[in-house]
């Protein structure tokens, strides 16, 4: 190891592995797990109806978290919008 490698490394700090964050804890995290266990609860036919003004963040930025927790989770859904509420239900593959 040259001089040059050996300053370039020092400028970063090392910790254990123990200590580095495994997954994202997102900021929609809390209301997204909201909303997949209301949806869980749905019976066929029906839908959640959420109020836009009760989302921490704007109805796409929810919207798109949603998507990725529910693919993960192998959770089917379908979502429709007004200017007040976000609607969201399962669908059937």
């Amino acid at each position: 190891m040259d001089m040059s490698e050996e300053a370039r490394i020092a400028k970063f700090e090392s910790i254990l592995q123990v200590n580095v964050p495994k997954g994202r804890d997102g900021k929609h995290r809390q209301i997204v797990q909201q909303l997949i266990e209301g949806i869980g609860q749905l019976k066929d036919g029906s839908a959640l109806k959420i109020s836009l003004a009760d989302l921490p963040d704007s109805k796409e930025n929810i919207r798109s978290a949603l998507s990725r927790a529910t693919r993960q989770k192998n959770i089917d859904i379908a979502t429709s919008s007004d200017e007040d509420h976000l609607y969201v239900w399962k669908t059937s593959r």
